[in-house]
């Protein structure tokens, strides 16, 4: 099985590196990383240097892989040193919203145009990207969050719309958005006070709950949004 892991060297990414590399001894993962390279875990993972917002890191990463059976976008941002989700649009920065855009929404169209072809081997295959709830504009009833929720229901929108174009092209694609619940990982620590303890999920909890969910999906299912717990959340 070829697996692509982006933003493997994060919380969630790691997790689900270390759930999918047990699956099986022939598990091959191609994981990236943006700056620092993550220690070895396990000869079977092969790591890449990746900007995922340039078109020629994420296509010269894609020219390394011949097939890929799951692809798995974990890469994403909520705040930076300087700045977070707005409470109130007298907060909105401008320059923030566009990060927000160029790392939660602009990568996963980059991904699906270079690696399209690597997708043709007829097998079923997963195209997922780790979205999230507060990305839906039906269950938005809290307001603020401007950037990050614009940006998920950017994210939302391409992965719904490569749905469509790719039932046609690659019916063995399911191509899914995943929301992994509140994760304790350094992107959730500011924001955790109010979570109840039984909803702030470890990261491999997250991503295994994640993998189960991608595991019992079929391409007829393509094109849907769902949570940890495989609820299907409304776009």
């Amino acid at each position: 099985m070829h697996i692509a892991i982006v933003g493997g060297s994060g919380g969630i990414g790691q997790a689900f590196l270390r759930n999918l590399i047990g699956q099986s001894n022939d598990t091959l993962i191609s994981a990236t990383y943006h700056r620092s390279r993550p220690e070895p875990v396990h000869p079977n993972i092969i790591w890449h240097e990746m900007d995922v917002s340039r078109e020629p890191s994420v296509g010269a990463w894609a020219d390394t892989l011949v097939e890929i059976d799951w692809l798995i976008n974990a890469a994403g941002i909520l705040h930076t040193g300087d700045d977070g989700p707005e409470k109130t649009i007298r907060q909105f920065e401008p320059d923030f919203f566009m990060r927000n855009i160029a790392i939660n929404a602009l990568p996963t169209l980059l991904l699906a145009r270079f690696t399209q072809d690597k997708f043709r081997h007829g097998r079923p295959a997963v195209f997922a990207t780790v979205s999230a709830r507060v990305g839906s504009i039906t269950d938005n009833r809290l307001g603020g969050w401007y950037s990050y929720r614009s940006s998920k229901a950017a994210l939302n929108m391409c992965m719904k719309t490569l749905a469509i174009e790719w039932k046609r092209t690659l019916p063995n694609v399911t191509v899914a958005a995943l929301h992994p619940g509140t994760t304790d990982t350094s992107l959730s620590k500011p924001f955790q006070k109010n979570v109840p303890e039984n909803k702030l999920f470890t990261p491999d909890q997250s991503a295994g709950y994640m993998v189960k969910v991608l595991g019992g999906l079929t391409p007829l299912q393509s094109g849907r949004f769902w949570a940890y717990n495989g609820e299907e959340l409304p776009w």
